[in-house]
């Protein structure tokens, strides 16, 4: 036996040489296996690169670890700032504050110019954990610039959407993430999500790197522009998906204190994970907007507010790596179409929707329409036909299951309108305590399972 250097007994020359390069060989051939598959996946299975037809992130924007690729924050984009056809947002900074349901080591965000009319130019994007609550201010060693295919300037076609490179970046459950983006140029009009229930921030010129608060003056209840922030999570198999109308969007609910009845679910549903139980670990994304219907859109091209039939392609199927939706609509068909909603349509609508979730293997929970009893709208033949939908949706021949909200949510002793805790004052969206009711009145274990197997 020969010596080491250290006085050990240690293999020969030759042969240690040879096991060393050996081993680095191995290490090298895992690293890169590793670093191609956490670039490569979406979470839905592609190997495609994150933006269509870019490179693969380098540097800050590489990949840090292996995951699952889910939605941790997501909003419809609904329709057309007014004031912006002109020029857009152009000269300004706009950071959006945006609240995470699941944690991962990596992020990466969607941008979408649905309703421009004219290319969107992004010189400067960037994503940062908030310094605390109610603030445009940033961690400081959290600051990270965005880039796309590789480069930090993207051009976003009228219609169009793009999706950044990964980004290195630590994201907790329940934070508060800020999105900035930067456009030196005018365009528009501006995709935008006007009930955010959430405060963002404005900036004269190109402020997306700041860390403090102090150019951002101007406060603004809407999201602009982005339309997604996923992670790459330990924490999570799947994305639950709501689809809805305002009542899923949150309003009603209190500003800046994420209490729609999504946040609430989200949060069940990481309290069981970090407790043991044996439940999906799924974050949750929602996609409502307020006055959105099953049969109808609004006016425009492409139309504000688009009808639940023609969204739901982009805003559920087209989430990443989900695998359950929660459906809530049909209140506005019943309150605002020009004459009564025909009950067979609507109810054919849900089952479209259904079939299509079971096309892309997702399970579907249905939910009760809700009372608004009192509210204007409110008449003895509008509460007949949501009775009549209600009794059709309970009866489980819409959706794979039922959560009943219209049962959690109404007032006992007059079952039209809701209970007077759970009404935020219009006798149609739901108080912070109506909301949380419907957050937690949703049994964790109906998200359990696949969609039926179709013959």
């Amino acid at each position: 036996m020969t010596r080491g250097r250290d006085g050990g007994t240690g293999a020969p020359p030759t042969k240690h040489r040879a096991l060393l390069a050996a081993i680095v060989t191995l290490i090298v051939a895992i690293s890169a296996a590793i670093y191609a598959g956490a670039s490569a996946d979406d979470g839905t299975g592609d190997r495609t690169p994150p933006v269509a037809g870019g490179r693969f992130p380098r540097g800050d924007a590489a990949p840090a670890s292996t995951g699952n690729w889910v939605g941790a924050w997501s909003a419809s984009p609904a329709a057309a700032e007014p004031g912006t056809g002109t020029t857009g947002m152009a000269g300004l900074s706009v950071r959006n504050v945006v609240h995470t349901s699941i944690g991962g080591t990596s992020a990466r965000i969607t941008l979408s110019n649905l309703y421009g009319q004219s290319p969107l130019t992004i010189t400067h994007a960037s994503v940062a954990l908030a310094a605390g609550p109610d603030t445009a201010a940033a961690l400081a060693d959290t600051m990270r610039r965005l880039t796309f295919a590789g480069s930090p300037r993207v051009v976003i076609p009228a219609g169009g959407q793009v999706m950044s490179d990964i980004a290195r970046i630590a994201v907790p459950y329940g934070a508060d993430v800020l999105v900035t983006t930067y456009s030196p140029v005018p365009s528009g009009p501006v995709t935008y999500h006007p009930r955010a229930q959430q405060i963002s921030y404005l900036a004269e010129g190109d402020r997306a790197s700041d860390v403090t608060a102090l150019a951002y003056t101007t406060e603004t209840p809407y999201w602009r522009y982005l339309t997604a922030l996923d992670v790459l999570s330990h924490e999570a198999d799947g994305t639950v998906v709501a689809f809805g109308d305002s009542i899923t969007d949150g309003l009603g609910s209190r500003t800046n204190a994420n209490h729609r009845w999504t946040d609430v679910l989200a949060e069940r549903l990481h309290d069981a994970a970090r407790n043991g139980r044996d439940t999906p670990r799924y974050s949750v994304v929602n996609q409502g907007i307020s006055g959105n219907r099953i049969l109808t859109s609004r006016s425009g091209r492409p139309a504000d507010n688009p009808s639940a039939l023609s969204r739901f392609e982009r805003d559920v199927l087209g989430r990443t790596n989900a695998k359950v939706v929660v459906i809530l609509i049909g209140v506005n068909d019943i309150l605002h179409s020009p004459k009564l909603a025909d009950r067979d349509r609507v109810l054919e609508g849900l089952r479209t929707l259904t079939g299509q979730a079971h096309d892309r293997g997702l399970k579907v929970v249905g939910g009760t329409i809700t009372p608004f009893g009192g509210h204007g709208g409110h008449t003895p033949a509008r509460e007949a036909m949501r009775q009549e939908i209600n009794e059709e949706i309970r009866s489980g021949r819409v959706f794979d299951t039922v959560v009943d909200f219209d049962k959690a949510l109404r007032d006992p002793y007059d079952p039209r309108r809701l209970r007077s805790e759970y009404d935020s004052g219009d006798h149609l969206h739901p108080s912070d305590k109506g909301y949380a009711r419907m957050g937690r009145t949703l049994d964790l274990d109906d998200l359990k399972g696949a969609a039926p197997v179709q013959l």
